[in-house]
């Protein structure tokens, strides 16, 4: 079973990123999105496709490829089954970025202040946790991401409380529950490079995983850098899902569920969750997104993708929560 997982999943992530191409307020048949495929900005077609829906998949295949990625390593990492990037604090401060932008006005200046500035921000408290955990081990780590995060989340508060005009609060509000609609060319091109160079990173760190499922002090004697294992899967986390957030607002549970549903398709050496996990993380995005707009066009008011996916995360996070007590001896 385990060798057709990866087949299966590729299959599944094809046919249903075929799907969103054809999805929205105006469907489209299969010959309509090859028609554009091949025509361009000629037709109304080839316009829907290569500038709204083409870049809309992407985005969606990178930002739930890197989180479903950065979840899978953070758990063999850390040893712990609920860990996810919002752990290090990296979308907490990536959010705290984009409020800033949009708080004072550079967002209005430029689309692309909100995302250059969730970078930023990711990478910061990234950096902030690193360096806050340097002397310690994994439980510092732990620690220092949980506190950066709140710090973000008390200055994302901040700004709610203090927003000059409802406007402004609703902007911010509507930027924190995440999407992909309205993403363009550019935002491909911002974020893209980031969540390649974060992923390669995250991939590397596979072997040194698979020593650290026992122990620490194990997977030194097998001649595993801890410290630097550490690094790259911490900076790695920073660049993809501080991108991730800032070109699609906050999205969790992901990183959460997607190692977990194929983990006892493939076992638990962390080292061979991570493809799956990326693969499955890309699938969850990407159906959401399309469940997004079949709510929005049946409904009327558009469902935040970000809402979307803590509908079903939330439950799945809650028996997850009893499983482990189950199992816990």
């Amino acid at each position: 079973m385990s060798r057709l997982l990866i087949p299966f999943l590729v299959v599944v992530l094809v046919a249903l990123a075929g799907v969103s191409l054809l999805a929205g307020t105006i469907w489209l048949s299969p010959a309509d999105v090859l028609a554009g495929l091949t025509s361009g900005r000629e037709t109304l077609a080839g316009l829907i496709v290569t500038d709204i829906r083409l870049p809309r998949v992407l985005l969606a295949l990178m930002v739930g490829g890197i989180l479903g990625l950065s979840g899978a390593v953070l758990q063999g990492l850390l040893r712990n089954p609920l860990a996810e990037p919002g752990l290090l604090g990296v979308s907490s401060g990536a959010s705290l970025g984009a409020v800033i932008a949009i708080y004072y006005g550079f967002a209005h200046l430029t689309s692309l202040a909100a995302p250059g500035f969730a970078l930023v921000g990711g990478l910061v408290t990234a950096g902030l946790a690193l360096a806050l955990s340097r002397s310690g081990g994994t439980l510092a780590l732990i620690l220092a991401g949980s506190a950066v995060s709140a710090i973000a989340a008390a200055g994302v508060s901040l700004a709610l409380n203090l927003a000059p005009n409802p406007y402004a609060a609703y902007e911010i509000t509507t930027w924190l529950m995440g999407s992909l609609s309205d993403r363009s060319w550019d935002h491909v091109r911002l974020a893209g490079p980031f969540i390649l160079a974060g992923a390669a990173l995250l991939f590397s760190t596979g072997r040194a995983l698979d020593a650290l499922s026992l122990g620490e002090a194990q997977a030194e004697s097998l001649g595993v850098d801890v410290t630097r294992t550490r690094i790259l899967a911490l900076l790695g986390t920073a660049l993809g899902v501080g991108a991730a957030t800032a070109v699609a607002g906050a999205i969790g549970f992901v990183g959460l569920v997607a190692p977990h549903l194929v983990r006892a398709l493939v076992g638990h050496r962390p080292g061979r969750v991570l493809v799956p996990a990326t693969l499955t993380g890309a699938i969850i995005v990407v159906a959401a997104d399309i469940g997004t707009r079949l709510f929005h066009f049946q409904a009327g008011p558009e469902l935040r993708l970000g809402v979307l996916i803590s509908l079903i995360g939330a439950p799945f996070f809650l028996w997850l929560v009893l499983h482990l007590k189950r199992t816990a001896p």
